[in-house]
């Protein structure tokens, strides 16, 4: 292989004098450090076999290479591919540091520091197209976008193929969500494999996390996904080496994108990090997202809801049936009122929806009347009456068709947001509906959440009505799978799926089993592991919109329950104290001046020492609910304490099998 004319991206630190000059660029070569130096992009036109002159890339990171060569290119219909025959025609570089604030995220502010470079490429001979490769390198990660400018003999962007990819330098462990098509949900099991044992042909939904053996992490993902095809990685036969494959048109599955021009395709992002847990602090999907379009966000109050349809509407006791009917929502309705949930969802039962017709298939009924039995006017009233709200579950096909007319009701009805399910794709034409559906529902202040949809890609930020998004395997498998939900699946997705944005995951069962005594049921469902462990992924998982799923009955009355409802929603602050990917977590939240830390464990028990750094100076009261770890096998135990801690201490955290922790601090005045 031989370089030629030359831009490289690749990501080092230098570590000193000797070091930098070790890794002499190759003459011409643009260099892009990171702000803290750590970081170096660097990017190059090779010869490759056939196509001389192509571009590709690396990856280093503190002087170790994570990304070797990695391919760059578009194809295009009908002119053919912009992989090879380049030259850089120009290349400016620029500065960026400034900060923005999140409605619902990780932390209230923001920085956005990364230099960034634009390097200018055309073919040396006809047709002579012209594209741009746009680089950032921040502290914690790379990424790179292609921009196509309008120019003359191309009318349009017709996409068949994208050529990034990444070849993946050593033999990281990857832990990879295999799916089987473009047309499903990321309900799926991760699998954790050496990278080369990928196979050839695996489609892998993102984000893919890759650790090595000393710790050090790369996850690859997307952001700004906006008028594009989906982005997923499929094996191919030369070891570590990762294909991009774009979800294809289903008008035309040999195209993927066909737009207009000029245009911007995603992020490609590559996130970096020293260990897992550093990798879950990192911002870098909603740094790389668009604006916030909204002039006010003074409307968008993330908060809990009940989700009645996870336990099967189960009522005990009461004069009546559980299920779609008047009663059952003011039942719900009621507990809300008297525990200050601020949302109630209506969904639906027996494949039957709250607007009539079946749920699976859609048949195109409406979505502004209910089904007999259910006065929707009278609950709505009753909500309003009693200080909550109304969410309202809905079958995409059901905006796709009435959103216009459905929506502008919902707002002068006071509904607070709707529950959009069964997305179940990421092709050009779904995503340009959900950024419809979710800015309509802006335009409306309606809130929204995201179910049985590929990952989020940073549109919370641009629209923060945007709250939550399912795309995991989680606790609603409880009901029907008989393995059910582990710990080792739970302890994964902070690792790779919550890098990509928030995570909507039915929480909040107070029936709770070891794992020796779980048994799926649809109706009032139960849970591996300790109450403590179900109280902890409140503070551990990110997400404006979190479940309350279980029913009044469950809730009422158990040790918990105010713990439950007080853990905040919105974060000022965020910093992981420790994880190991399928083993522990954890994380500490900063609302206001408390900090809230949730700890969970793996299916052994677990002990953890956790320094309090985090903490300011003086004295804090830390309210301590622990599992009772001398009875691991009565999970509901909820065992509580206070003391008296300062910034220099260490606390000891003891987590039953399948258990958790979650521990309060209030400064002393």
């Amino acid at each position: 292989m031989h370089l030629t004319g030359i831009v490289i991206l690749g990501l080092c630190c230098a570590i000193g004098g000797a070091a930098q000059a070790a890794r002499q660029l190759p003459t011409g070569a643009v260099e892009i450090r990171s702000p803290d130096g750590r970081i170096r992009a660097v990017f190059s036109l090779l010869d490759r076999p056939g196509e001389p002159s192509a571009p590709a890339y690396s990856v280093d990171y503190r002087n170790r290479e994570l990304v070797h060569a990695g391919g760059l290119g578009i194809d295009l219909a009908p002119s053919g591919p912009m992989r090879s025959h380049l030259k850089v025609t120009r290349v400016t570089r620029r500065s960026i540091d400034g900060s923005f604030s999140l409605v619902a995220g990780k932390n209230a502010r923001v920085r956005d520091h990364c230099e960034e470079a634009v390097i200018s490429l055309s073919e040396q001979g006809p047709p002579h197209r012209r594209f741009e490769l746009i680089v950032r390198a921040c502290d914690d990660g790379v990424a790179f976008r292609y921009r196509v400018p309008s120019q003359v003999g191309l009318a349009d962007l017709v996409v068949t193929d994208e050529q990034t990819t990444f070849a993946i330098s050593g033999n990281p462990t990857a832990y990879t969500l295999p799916v089987p098509s473009y047309t499903t949900p990321y309900e799926f099991h991760y699998q954790a494999r050496p990278v080369e044992a990928i196979p050839d042909g695996a489609l892998l939904a993102l984000p893919l996390t890759l650790r090595y053996a000393d710790n050090t992490c790369l996850a690859i993902t997307e952001a700004d996904l906006d008028d594009y095809a989906g982005l997923y990685l499929g094996g191919t036969a030369s070891p570590g080496v990762l294909v991009s494959r774009l979800s294809p048109r289903l008008d035309a599955p040999g195209i993927k994108v066909r737009t207009r021009l000029p245009h911007l395709t995603p992020w490609r992002v590559l996130m970096i990090a020293k260990e897992p847990a550093r990798l879950v602090e990192s911002n870098l999907v909603s740094i790389l997202s668009p604006p916030c379009a909204l002039a006010d966000t003074s409307w968008i109050h993330p908060g809990k809801t009940t989700f009645p349809w996870w336990n099967g509407y189960d009522v005990e006791g009461q004069p009546f049936k559980g299920g779609l009917n008047t009663e059952t929502m003011k039942y719900y309705i009621d507990f809300c009122a008297a525990h200050g949930i601020p949302y109630h969802s209506l969904d639906g039962l027996d494949n039957i929806a709250w607007y009539g017709g079946t749920i699976v298939p859609y048949v195109g009924q409406g979505i502004t009347e209910s089904l007999p039995g259910l006065d929707l006017q009278g609950v709505i009233a009753y909500a309003r009456q009693k200080g909550v709200r109304l969410r309202l579950w809905m079958h995409s096909g059901a905006p796709r068709a009435h959103m216009k007319t459905a929506f502008p009701l919902y707002e002068k009805w006071g509904i607070e947001g709707v529950m959009v399910d069964f997305v179940e794709r990421d092709d050009q034409e779904t995503v340009n509906f959900i950024h419809d559906l979710v800015a309509l529902a802006a335009k409306h202040h309606l809130t929204v959440t995201l179910h049985n949809i590929s990952k989020p890609t940073g549109l919370s930020r641009t629209y923060p009505n945007l709250l939550t998004v399912e795309s995991s395997w989680n606790l609603e498998y409880n009901k029907w799978d008989p393995v059910g939900v582990r710990p080792e699946h739970e302890l994964t997705i902070p690792f790779t799926r919550m890098l990509a944005g928030p995570v909507d995951f039915h929480s909040g069962s107070f029936r709770n089993v070891t794992e020796a005594q779980f048994k799926p049921r649809n109706v009032a469902p139960v849970t591996i592991g300790t109450r403590a462990r179900q109280l902890a992924r409140y503070v551990v998982y990110d997400g404006g919109l979190p479940m309350m799923a279980d029913s009044p009955d469950a809730y009422r009355g158990q040790p918990g329950l105010d713990l439950l409802t007080a853990i905040p929603t919105t974060w000022d602050q965020t910093r992981t104290l420790n994880g190991e990917i399928g083993k522990y977590i954890t994380m500490a939240r900063r609302s206001g001046r408390q900090w809230y830390v949730g700890a969970m464990g793996g299916s052994e028990a677990t002990v953890l020492n956790v320094p309090l750094r985090f903490l300011g100076t003086g004295r804090y009261t830390a309210e301590i609910w622990s599992d009772d770890v001398i009875r691991p096998n009565q999970p509901t135990s909820l065992l509580y304490r206070k003391r008296s801690v300062t910034s220099a201490d260490i606390l000891q955290v003891a987590m039953a099998p399948a258990g958790g922790q979650v521990i309060r601090f209030t400064p002393k005045r």
